[in-house]
Formats: structure tokens, C-alpha cells, sequence
């Protein structure tokens, strides 16, 4: 059984559960989830296999966690695929950009060998070989057993991305049955997925750091809010009228960018909070006891040794 962090939150959770029995959809079930906490596998168990492959998500599965997070991006041919990377050397062994190869030359590349020769004392399987994947690949393989928590990675690279998404989610029926969550730092990507299906749970994601031209104060990356220190109601209001949460970092080199206020007016205002990406257990705890509503990591089965019985 799951430890229900006490927040803000979680305590106005009981009013959207008397909405829920009202209306209980899958979808409305996923939403009102959110409002306890969530174990993302980023990349899926890819500190266990290579990320974002088959072996990486099957691990998260049989261990099961909430979500298996990935990016979405296109190959030349207009196939959503799995990868994170603009370019495709550090996980592949392949050169040049991902959206520049067919699906067809993107399968023939290996994108396993380079975890074999990163880890070698740690290696239960052989990965080498392994192919980059596929969204209907995954889907394919575990339906709707397990939620996805999908990015659109660089938009701006991948035009036409949000249109693919969104058709392969609505051929899976992903949206209705309650089993996708879809996250972007572009603002503007999340309000193409809107415009193409209203009904997809949006999450804003955010990075802040210190500003160059003075160190004590933050900034937002791409300026979607102010710094963490001195955001507004107003700011979460507006993610709020298209967002169900945020995906945020919780730290800057070593050092603390949100606080539990931030993560108390967030929810407040109606978000979610997901912080990202955290693989040791004393910063787990630490992000946790902020009161945020899940977390992402690498080492999902470190994070449910804390949140489990």
C-alpha cells in the first residue's frame, strides 16, 4: 500500500473523489490519481537497461510503477519513435540526426552496445543489438496495462509531431481509458496537443536555474514562469488553464531551486507536482518530503522501497 503524502493537495483530493463517483470514468480515475504520488520510470528502469528500449520499460513494468515516461520524437518517414537525443551517437551507433533516418535505417542501428560497454560489471543481459523503438511498438506490446507519461521532444525539430501523437493515441484510445499523460517544456507544443484533443492530461514542464547576470536569482529556461523564488498565483493559474501539473527540477547543482511553498501553491492552484529526475534514495527523500505527487528516476525500484509497505 502506498504511503498518501499529506499535502494541501491530497487533503482537497477528497472533493474531487466525491466528484469521481459521480462521473467515474477512466479518465476521471487517472485524473484524480495524480492527486497521490506517482513513480515515473524515466526512460523507463534505465539505470537497469538501456533507455528507453523494450528491456528498460519491460523492468519498470514487472516492477510496477505508475508510468513509463518517454520521448516522442519522428523519423524522416513520419514514424513516431523513442529516443531522446536530437543526435543519435551517445546511444546509438549511429551519426548524424534522428529525424534525418527513415524507420527503416533507424531499426538498423544498435542502440544497446553502448550500455554494454558504460556498465560492464553490472550487466545481467547482453543488450547489444537492441532496436530503438516505436510508440505502437510499445503500446503494442503492453496496451493498457501500464500508463505512459510521453514527452514531445523538440517540437521544433519534429514538425508534425504533435499531429502523430495524437493520432496514435486516439487509435489506442489512449486518452479516454485513462492511460497517458503528455509533457513539454514548448508551451506552444502542449497547446497544439490541446487544440487536436482537448481531453489529454497536459503536464507544463519547467527547469530553473540561477540567472547569468546574478547568481542569487532564478530563472525559468524558457521564461513559462518567473523564477521559483518569486512566482505568483497568476503564473500557476495560467499553466493551469491548460495543464494538470508540472514537471520540474527540484535541484541545481546541489543546490535547492523549490521549496515546499512552491510545491503548496502549485497544488493549490491546481497542480500536480513531478519532480524529475532523481536516483538516490536520500535526495528521494528529500524531494518527497517537500510534498510533491511523484517523482522520476532512473531506479524506480529504489523509489518503491520508500513508498511501499
Amino acid at each position: 500500500m502506498r504511503y498518501l503524502w499529506t499535502t494541501t493537495f491530497t487533503l482537497l483530493a477528497s472533493t474531487s473523489s466525491l466528484a469521481l463517483a459521480a462521473d467515474a470514468t477512466p479518465l476521471a480515475e487517472q485524473l484524480d490519481d495524480l492527486s497521490r504520488f506517482q513513480v515515473i520510470a524515466h526512460r523507463g528502469a534505465s539505470g537497469h537497461a538501456p533507455e528507453s528500449t523494450l528491456a528498460a520499460y519491460e523492468l519498470a513494468h514487472r516492477w510496477g510503477v505508475d508510468y513509463l515516461e518517454l520521448d516522442a520524437q519522428l523519423s524522416a518517414d513520419g514514424e513516431v519513435v523513442l529516443f531522446h537525443d536530437g543526435s543519435i551517437e551517445r546511444t546509438s551507433d549511429g551519426e548524424g540526426h534522428i529525424h534525418d533516418y527513415t524507420l527503416a535505417e533507424l531499426k538498423a542501428l544498435d542502440t544497446g552496445s553502448w550500455f554494454q560497454e558504460a556498465y560492464p560489471d553490472r550487466l545481467d543481459e547482453d543488450y547489444r543489438g537492441t532496436q530503438i523503438l516505436t510508440l505502437d511498438e510499445l503500446f503494442d506490446h503492453f496496451g493498457h496495462t501500464t500508463r505512459y507519461y510521453i514527452e514531445t521532444k523538440s517540437p521544433d525539430l519534429n514538425p508534425g509531431l504533435e499531429e502523430a501523437l495524437v493520432e496514435r493515441l486516439e487509435a489506442y484510445d489512449m486518452i479516454e481509458q485513462g492511460q497517458v499523460l503528455v509533457q513539454s517544456f514548448d508551451q506552444e507544443s502542449l497547446l497544439k496537443v490541446r487544440d487536436l484533443n482537448q481531453d489529454v492530461p497536459l503536464i507544463q514542464l519547467l527547469w530553473y536555474s540561477p540567472s547569468e547576470q546574478d547568481n542569487a536569482t532564478l530563472t525559468e529556461w524558457n521564461n513559462t514562469t518567473p523564477g521559483a523564488d518569486t512566482i505568483r498565483d497568476e503564473d500557476f493559474e495560467r499553466i493551469a488553464e491548460y495543464a494538470v501539473g508540472i514537471g520540474t527540477n527540484a535541484i541545481y547543482q546541489g543546490q535547492p531551486v523549490i521549496d515546499a511553498d512552491f510545491v503548496h501553491q502549485a497544488q493549490k492552484n491546481g497542480l500536480s507536482v513531478h519532480v524529475y529526475t532523481i536516483n538516490e534514495q536520500e535526495d528521494m527523500k528529500r524531494v518527497m518530503a517537500l510534498g510533491v505527487n511523484g517523482l522520476f528516476t532512473d531506479y524506480p525500484d529504489r523509489l518503491l522501497e520508500l513508498v511501499s509497505d
